[in-house]
């Protein structure tokens, strides 16, 4: 299968690891980079011996596809010229700075017949994909997103810039619309939200509760799922999932190739049924480079993204509704 030819739009530290894990990808072949400072295109380009691009259009002119990794702000712009040259685009999250643009992004991509993917990584987390075979129903969900304090992604409120992340896989998840939304939030050290809470209930009955901080002590990247029989908690730092459950007779879910542990029965009358434990992880994954490579493999295969641009609307929309929910509270409180 022909390699697709790709080029990557934004050196900074995460466009840099994009450069260099697609030299790790068979299907992919990294033509070049670009970047507005164009001396660190030329450096890096002079490390892994590709090109450094003077403009966008020129790249445009020598891919199959381009990978967007810029400030939020310039998303549209970069997205709207690539798919008019006819390119499949990747876009850091979040899609883009407005679901307006988004919606015009889709259209477009439509229009064009051309693939766009949304860099929200933790669908490809070892945590997460540990889970693939397990029937996820939720009937309440927990998730803390912490992380200390970085200058890098406080032009956008904390929402955009962490709690992000687990608003798509909750979704994605859930795969109901919200119906009712309580948030609030507060800037701390920088002139947008640094900490946020909310609290969604969604149309089939689920709820969850989210909390992301970027002035925190500590790291954490965590969601505990709550369902039926079974309690599921995913770390995202460590990359292990763990679930304690109470299995179905004649029913051996939650194993993934790993023996669950007992840990003691509950005695109901004549029912014995007994506590299970697994810990499962999916050992030596990249998410990133998992990520890159779904999106080669489905431009190759002509297949749908594994995270579309329609997912990664949906995600800015409940975004969105999250810091007008905060905005509202802050002017009640008079803040």
């Amino acid at each position: 299968m022909e390699q697709i030819k790709v080029g990557v739009i934004g050196i900074g530290h995460l466009g840099r690891l994009h450069a260099l894990l697609y030299q790790e990808i068979l299907d992919a072949i990294l033509i070049g980079v670009y970047d507005t400072e164009q001396e660190k295109s030329r450096q890096l380009a002079k490390e892994i011996h590709i090109k450094a691009f003077e403009s966008a259009q020129d790249m445009f002119d020598a891919v199959d596809a381009v990978n967007i990794v810029t400030p939020t702000t310039t998303h549209f712009e970069l997205a709207r010229q690539a798919l008019q040259a006819g390119k499949h685009v990747f876009i850091e999250k979040p899609i883009t700075a407005t679901e307006e643009e988004a919606r015009q992004l889709i259209e477009l991509s439509r229009e064009k017949n051309c693939l766009v993917q949304i860099g929200h990584i933790e669908r490809f987390n070892s945590a997460y994909k540990a889970l693939e075979d397990v029937p996820l129903q939720p009937v309440f969900i927990e998730a803390h997103r912490l992380a200390s304090f970085n200058a890098r992604g406080t032009d956008v409120a904390v929402i955009l810039d962490l709690m992000i992340h687990d608003l798509d896989l909750v979704l994605h998840i859930v795969q109901s619309k919200p119906k009712e939304i309580h948030a609030s939030g507060v800037g701390v050290i920088s002139s947008t939200i640094d900490i946020a809470n909310a609290r969604i209930l969604f149309e089939n009955g689920c709820v969850a509760n989210l909390t992301a901080s970027r002035i925190s002590a500590k790291q954490m990247r965590k969601m505990r799922l709550f369902q039926k029989d079974a309690y599921i908690s995913m770390d995202f730092i460590e990359g292990v999932s763990e679930i304690f459950y109470i299995p179905q007779e004649n029913q051996t879910p939650f194993h993934d190739g790993t023996l669950a542990v007992s840990l003691g029965k509950i005695e109901d009358g004549e029912t014995h049924r007994e506590i299970k434990y697994n810990r499962l992880q999916r050992k030596n994954l990249n998410p990133l480079k998992k990520e890159l490579s779904s999106f080669v493999q489905s431009i190759q295969n002509n297949k749908p993204a594994m995270v579309s641009a329609e997912e990664g609307l949906a995600a800015l929309h409940l975004a969105d509704q999250i810091i007008d929910r905060i905005e509202m509270h802050r002017r009640e409180m008079g803040l």
